[in-house]
């Protein structure tokens, strides 16, 4: 994907669709992107192409949608934050084709999802989203829902990222300040934007700041997704800058609140 920050910048959830279908070179160049996508946990991530009408498939904040995506995961360890990491190229992807997406974790007869998708015991589908072309003019709905949960608007850098310590805000230096803000960018379930970033001994320590109500058996910890989703952004920020970067699960000697859990570290 060629200008990562405007494709990250420039995307939004879209939930009203202009109903055509997807174009088929569109779907084949979904369909290929998705069989390469790789995370950093080598776990594997299968996506499922679905026919909204074949399968009646519905979201009653969605209209104008004639397919989705979903995607599943085997339950274990760091299986949520690699599903975020993994849908999340896909979502990016799509958006480079001018295809819009918008992550759904709830509002959808999940059973119905998992029935079309083909859910085995064992796997879990944190989310989908609808594939299709953005509408011209958003529906009252989306946009009341957007106001809702302050969709165009993110945390400051101070409450975001910090140094050595909790709390201490980082300043990133000019050659790593868009890969940041690609971070601070990142979508999260109702924009409650739980990642948190500290710089020490020249590693970026990733941590979820947890919220309640975002845990279940169906979709694992969906804050973690959202974690998943940031360290995404991240690496594929810093690897468009020609680093290579490392991700370890060895945690640092950090002192952090109770609410606050340490998911991995990034090394250059």
């Amino acid at each position: 994907m060629e200008n990562l920050m405007e494709i990250v910048k420039g995307r939004k959830s879209v939930r009203t669709f202009d109903g055509n279908k997807l174009k088929e070179d569109h779907i084949k160049s979904l369909t290929d992107y998705a069989g390469k996508i790789t995370n950093p946990f080598d776990i594997p991530v299968e996506f499922v192409l679905l026919d909204a009408k074949e399968h009646g498939l519905s979201s009653p904040v969605l209209s104008g949608e004639n397919m989705y995506v979903a995607a599943k995961v085997a339950k274990k360890p760091f299986a949520d934050v690699a599903f975020g990491y993994s849908f999340e190229k896909l979502v990016l992807f799509a958006w480079s084709l001018g295809i819009g997406t918008v992550w759904i974790g709830g509002t959808m007869k999940r059973e119905t999802f998992e029935d079309a998708a083909g859910l085995k015991e064992g796997e879990m589908m944190p989310c989908v989203t609808p594939l299709g072309y953005p509408a011209a003019k958003k529906s009252i709905k989306e946009t009341m829902m957007r106001k809702g949960v302050g969709a165009d608007s993110r945390k400051a850098f101070e409450d975001l990222f910090f140094e050595d310590e909790w709390g201490r805000p980082y300043a990133p230096g000019e050659d790593m300040r868009d890969v940041f803000e690609m971070v601070r960018w990142a979508p999260s379930a109702v924009n409650k934007q739980p990642w948190r970033i500290i710089v020490k001994d020249g590693a970026y320590h990733f941590y979820e700041k947890k919220d309640k109500g975002y845990v279940s058996d169906k979709t694992g910890d969906l804050q973690k997704v959202d974690v998943g989703i940031a360290l995404c952004h991240f690496v594929m920020g810093l690897e468009e800058q020609g680093k290579k970067p490392t991700v370890s699960v060895n945690a640092p000697d950090i002192a952090v609140p109770d609410d606050v859990e340490y998911i991995v570290s990034v090394r250059l």
